[in-house]
Formats: C-alpha cells, sequence, structure tokens
C-alpha cells in the first residue's frame, strides 16, 4: 500500500493527515515536501474498516480515479483497471486467509509501519489477556475445590454434600431414579482422643474417611457431616441394596486397622440407612438417616 493511497483513503473516509488541505500556507519554494503520515486514530479507524470489509466478504475499497479500485487485503500495493483484470476462468484461485482465521489479523508486509506496529500492539494484548482469563479459570476451580472439601479429610464438607444430595433429589423426581444416604457414627472416637490425643483422632478420620472412599462407586458422593460423622449419598440404590452396603461398610471397619505412631489402632462405627421418599429437602432427607443410625446404634448397646 503506497503512501499516496492511504492519504486518499484516509481523505475519504475523513480521517487526519499531515497533508496541507484547502487554506493551508504553501510551503516555500525549493523546499522538500514531508510524506504524508496517517495518525494512531486514523490508522485504527482504517483497519476497522478493513475488518469489516473482510467480515462482510472479499470486497475492495475504492481509490480516487474512475475505474480503480485496491484491495487492502491484497499483496499488490498498486491500482489497476478493473478490465485489465483476469477473466474468472483464467484466475489462478489465491491462498488468502479468511478473515475468520487468526493469519487474516497479522499485518501485512505492505502496510505502513504504524498500522503493523498497531496490529502487533493488539495481538500481544489479546494473547497477555487469554493467559489471564486461563489462569483465573485455573484458580477459581482451585478455590472451588477447597471451598467444598473437608478441612481435614479426602471428602466433601457438609455444604457440598448437601448441594449433590439436592442435585440427586432432582433426578429422582425427574427421572424416577433410586438414592439412598448411609449415615456414619463412629464408635469409640472419644476413647480414642482421650487416650492417644487429637492427632491420633484425626488420623482415625481420615482413615474412616478413605475406607468409605474406596468403596462407592463413580457418581457417589462421600462427605463428612461433622465431629465424627459421616454420610455416604447411592445413587441408582435401593433399599435392600444399600443395607447390604451399609453392612459390608461396617464389618469392613470393624475388622480393619490404622497405623499410628507405630500403634495399630481400631475404630468401627454404626450406619443407618434411608431411601428417597420424596423428602421436602435435602436436609430432611439427611436428619431422616441420622435418625436411622441413631436407632441402629440404640439397639446394639
Amino acid at each position: 500500500m503506497t503512501s499516496a493511497t492511504i492519504v486518499k483513503l484516509s481523505e475519504r473516509m475523513g480521517l487526519d493527515s499531515h497533508h496541507p488541505k484547502a487554506g493551508d500556507v504553501p510551503a516555500p519554494e525549493g523546499a522538500v515536501e514531508r510524506p504524508a503520515r496517517a495518525t494512531t486514530a486514523s490508522m485504527q479507524s482504517l483497519l476497522a474498516r478493513y475488518f469489516e470489509a473482510n467480515a462482510s466478504g472479499p470486497q475492495a475499497f475504492e481509490a480516487s480515479g474512475p475505474g480503480k479500485t485496491h484491495t487492502l487485503g491484497s499483496p499488490q500495493s498498486e491500482t489497476r483497471p478493473i478490465n485489465d483484470r483476469p477473466r474468472v476462468a483464467d484466475a489462478k484461485p489465491e491462498s488468502t486467509p479468511s478473515a475468520s482465521s487468526p493469519s487474516s489479523l497479522v499485518a501485512q508486509p505492505d502496510w505502513p509501519p504504524a498500522a503493523r506496529a498497531l496490529v502487533d500492539s493488539l495481538m500481544r494484548e489479546n494473547e497477555s489477556l487469554r493467559e489471564q482469563l486461563q489462569q483465573q479459570a485455573l484458580h477459581l476451580q482451585s478455590a472451588q475445590g477447597q471451598a467444598d472439601s473437608d478441612v481435614l479429610t479426602p471428602t466433601l464438607n457438609r455444604r457440598a454434600f448437601l448441594r449433590e444430595v439436592h442435585r440427586a433429589m432432582a433426578d429422582c423426581r425427574r427421572y424416577g431414579e433410586e438414592a439412598c444416604l448411609l449415615y456414619l457414627d463412629m464408635d469409640g472416637f472419644k476413647n480414642i482422643n482421650d487416650a492417644y490425643g487429637h492427632s491420633a483422632g484425626d488420623a482415625a478420620l481420615i482413615y474412616v474417611a478413605e475406607t468409605l472412599n474406596a468403596s462407592v462407586r463413580e457418581g457417589d458422593s462421600v462427605g463428612r457431616i461433622g465431629g465424627d460423622e459421616f454420610a455416604i449419598l447411592l445413587r441408582h440404590a435401593d433399599q435392600k441394596a444399600s443395607r447390604i452396603k451399609a453392612m459390608k461398610l461396617e464389618a469392613e471397619l470393624m475388622m480393619g486397622t490404622f497405623e499410628y505412631n507405630g500403634l495399630y489402632l481400631k475404630t468401627g462405627g454404626s450406619f443407618g440407612v434411608r431411601a428417597y421418599a420424596a423428602q421436602s429437602s435435602a436436609e430432611a432427607w439427611l436428619s431422616e438417616a441420622d435418625a436411622a443410625m441413631f436407632l441402629v446404634k440404640k439397639s446394639s448397646r
């Protein structure tokens, strides 16, 4: 693109330039005329018009002079009459990138230096913003995971677990699915704390949480409800299958041990099972499972 063409385009588009206008004082005789230079604002407007033209199809801006056009995206910088162009049948296909591809936004070598610098700056800024968005997405995902996790055990906290229960209730209502809640209260947890300290109690909680996580299917959820109480959400499971699952978990905890400071300690628990029966809320369903656990623990004493 020649300097004269840029000036003509700028004049037709109402852009500012350093060419003398009507009424300006003529340059002294013999003085060297300064080449035309478009301002940054004019180049931005010109580039915007160029990209708008590319978005609606390969169009050409008219240059001054009858029967002549000039295409900004073309590698050729000169203008030529329309009648001298080759016929469609004889023309060779050009490998001009589409406006939607990133390569179409790269500064062309025949653009003025100011235009190339402007496009390069915009491309660098766009890439920097893209990287910032990716970093923010990773931070948000990490923060979300921390907000949903229990502070000690590898399980969901109460808030996140209830959210999963609420989603399961919606699926049960909509698709007629079955689901059950298992409520666990550990046995002998206070004795472990009293005999070996709170660090041993933390080790017992982690052991129970890991045992529960290893025993559920993908799609099920395990949460620590508070203190030494845990809950399990079993999707696509009826009352009978859930009771069998609770009995297996109770036996596994009773026969297993966990290590603390070279000692192998034991802990157990009592399970309550409650199937979904159109409860009013996730909290109400969880309370029913807690009540079922209390009856089991009371009957075993």
